[in-house]
């Protein structure tokens, strides 16, 4: 080996444009991946919350159709006319005369600080709320 050539191997430099380039491209591809793989996770993320909604639309309208039948079947006992057929055939119940009827008696907060007591069969009591003087 001469001389020259020694030097030709050490001088070698390498090109700093070289390296800027290869960063800035590594730079960018990764920005690129990284917005792609966001948009993908959103759309995964999307599909996986449609399903979830699908799902509980589902599940609501089970409800509700079973909350409509519970009103029914709470509406239907609680029936007067069915109470009453209940109460005649099963327990042997019958209508009560007039003379076996106890009424009771309410108290009803009069207005010069003395109180009165009314039965059923009497005037109705006046609905809560500010009395006209």
């Amino acid at each position: 080996m001469t001389p020259a050539d020694q030097s030709a191997r050490l001088v070698r430099e390498r090109d700093p444009r070289l390296w800027r380039a290869m960063g800035t491209t590594l730079l960018v591809t990764a920005c690129l991946v990284g917005a792609v793989l966001g948009i993908v996770g959103l759309k995964v993320t999307q599909v996986r919350l449609s399903y979830r909604l699908d799902q509980l639309r589902l599940v609501r309208s089970q409800l509700e159709g079973v909350n409509r039948q519970l009103r029914v079947e709470h509406a239907t006992l609680r029936a007067l006319a069915r109470i009453e057929s209940k109460a005649r055939g099963e327990l042997g119940m019958l209508s009560p005369s007039r003379s076996q009827v106890r009424l009771a008696r309410e108290y009803v907060p009069g207005g010069g600080g003395t109180a009165s007591l009314r039965t059923a069969w009497e005037e109705p009591l006046a609905p809560p709320g500010p009395r006209a003087r």
